[in-house]
């Protein structure tokens, strides 16, 4: 949390005070500086008055200009020189609500300070669109760059992909070539990410698009993924179910994990409860499905290539398949012993 020198509360209510009594009324309600911090809409405050949502909009803008004009307003300028400061140390771009979590988590308090960045000229406001949310800025050139280079960097990303912290910020930088050498820092590259709606991170601090089941985990298959990725090796359905517990303090029953696993084809059955991601290229289906896709893709084998082959892709004991072999419905040898399928 960053301290102020000064007291918000103070500074807005000796400001608001410029304003006639009704004025006064409109920008308490409109921006929750009263007794209740809820911001009451135009139309809300229309209905009270019995005026229209066009005429309370117009109260509102006179009513910023009047207090931008006023002598108190220019006396104040250290505050937002130093919130103009602040500001550039986190970036020069930064989302609202990043930015008001980094001053208070009191709601009334960040009220107060979102009225402070709305009167300070030096303050722009981005509204939330479809790439990104709302967002504050002191500096239009860096927000240029910044924000193409997050559209760049959306598109160059996979749906499904995974990448780290490091990983994420040498691809932004790579499409934010320009950027100021102040601002190549890791941690105010992840803020302007969180300015994103499209890119977003999972809750293993994993980086992605934001619309991927990697990224927006929602249920127990979502989690079970994270879990068996960050194994990087087949691993039993109960140790999941456990490590969803442990990871995610999330209530995984062993059962259900298993039925979910099942049913999922980024999963695949490589042993006994054992279950691996189907991306490592393991082939799905029993054992003797194995054997007829590494026949279809390789032509006839032998009895030893078989085994190491399949042993690639099952966790199982070599007398399981060779039992598979064995049977003639499904395989038969030619004249080189090697195995072929019998259809």
């Amino acid at each position: 949390m960053i301290k102020l020198s000064f007291q918000p509360k103070q500074i807005t209510k000796k400001l608001v005070k410029i304003l006639p009594e009704r004025s006064q009324d409109v920008i308490t309600k409109r921006y929750g500086l009263g007794l209740s911090s809820d911001n009451l809409t135009l139309e809300a405050i229309g209905k009270e008055y019995g005026i229209t949502r066009e005429r309370v909009r117009q109260i509102e803008e006179n009513s910023l200009s009047t207090i931008r004009k006023s002598d108190d307003f220019k006396k104040t300028q250290e505050v937002f020189d130093e919130l103009h400061n602040l500001i550039v140390e986190l970036g020069s771009l930064i989302s609202e609500e990043e930015l008001l979590d980094h001053l208070s988590k009191n709601e009334s308090m960040r009220n107060h300070l979102h009225f402070l960045f709305v009167l300070g000229n030096e303050f722009k406001k981005s509204k939330e669109d479809d790439h990104f949310k709302h967002r504050w800025n002191v500096d239009s050139q860096v927000t240029e760059q910044v924000e193409g280079a997050i559209r760049n960097l959306y598109k160059g990303l996979t749906k499904d992909a995974l990448v780290s912290d490091s990983e994420i910020t040498e691809a932004f930088l790579s499409h934010a070539p320009d950027i100021s050498n102040k601002y190549r820092k890791e941690e105010i590259i992840r803020r302007w990410l969180n300015v994103s709606k499209r890119i977003a991170r999972n809750p293993l601090g994993e980086w992605g698009r934001a619309e991927s089941p990697n990224i927006n985990v929602k249920g127990i298959r979502d989690y079970a993924f994270l879990v068996i990725r960050r194994h990087g090796s087949p691993i039993h359905f109960r140790e999941v179910a456990e490590q969803i517990n442990k990871l995610f303090n999330k209530k995984a029953h062993v059962a259900t994990c298993h039925n979910e696993l099942i049913k999922d084809s980024r999963f695949v059955l490589v042993g006994r409860g054992l279950y691996a991601l189907t991306d490592w290229g393991y082939a799905s289906g029993v054992v003797r499905d194995v054997i007829n896709k590494l026949i279809e893709k390789h032509g006839p084998l032998t009895k030893e290539e078989i085994i190491a082959k399949v042993l690639k892709e099952r966790y199982v004991k070599e007398n399981t398949i060779l039992v598979n072999l064995q049977n003639q419905k499904h395989f038969v040898k030619d004249k080189q012993g090697r195995y072929t399928t019998s259809v």
